[in-house]
């Protein structure tokens, strides 16, 4: 069988180095592509010659959450996996939500981030230990409340406004995160006007403030 060939996407050019060193040193997978970002991920991707896209949480214009939401609608039969370092059940719920198949610690890759590449790609799950707490305590918590336990918790904005949300705390205007986005820069103002109501906040610094809390832009 020839080898597993993998999307690498972070936007630290030395994380990507030592990733790549541990891929590449496995007979069966090989990186053959690098991204710097979500939105360089989602293109790699759609070019083709991928069977893995292994994707950082926190990346400029595009995060691997979002990148992954991107890429489980355009490239649905794509295996992905979450390498982050936030130990965080939040993040995770929100992975396996995007499609991904597999969240990996970076503080932990030298020891289970080939097991999870081979295993998302048998399209197996991948757990590290304490998402496994993290899944039983929500799903206990969900019980205890009565709420539908077949679900996972809700996200408190829409993806489109997560994308505007992120655009606007990295400091770019509605007519730039419109050209982005293939929107008009009015319906920019409009999803920023009803992000400050939904969230109760008065201003960019407050939404850049939560957007840092929310891991879609680094402090």
């Amino acid at each position: 069988m020839p080898p597993t060939r993998v999307l690498l996407a972070d936007d630290h050019t030395l994380v990507r180095r030592g990733v790549r060193l541990i891929l590449d040193g496995e007979p069966d997978l090989t990186v053959v592509a690098e991204a710097g970002d979500g939105a360089e991920a989602v293109e790699r991707a759609r070019a083709g010659d991928v069977d893995l896209a292994v994707l950082d949480v926190a990346m400029p214009r595009m995060t691997g959450l979002q990148a992954a939401r991107e890429l489980s609608r355009r490239l649905p039969d794509l295996p992905i996996l979450i390498l982050t370092m936030y130990d965080n059940e939040q993040y995770f719920f929100e992975a396996l939500k995007a499609g991904a198949g597999g969240y990996v610690l970076k503080s932990v890759a030298d020891r289970d981030l080939v097991e999870a590449c081979r295993a998302v790609v048998r399209d197996e799950p991948f757990i590290y230990p304490g998402a496994e707490r993290a899944l039983v305590r929500s799903y206990l918590d969900r019980l205890h409340r009565g709420d539908d336990v077949g679900g996972l918790p809700e996200r408190p904005i829409t993806e489109r406004e997560e994308e505007i949300l992120k655009l606007v705390a990295e400091g770019h205007t509605s007519r730039e995160i419109g050209a982005l986005l293939f929107i008009s820069a009015k319906t920019v103002e409009r999803h920023r006007a009803n992000l400050l109501q939904k969230l109760g906040m008065r201003d960019r610094l407050e939404l850049t403030r939560y957007a840092i809390r929310a891991g879609l832009i680094d402090p």
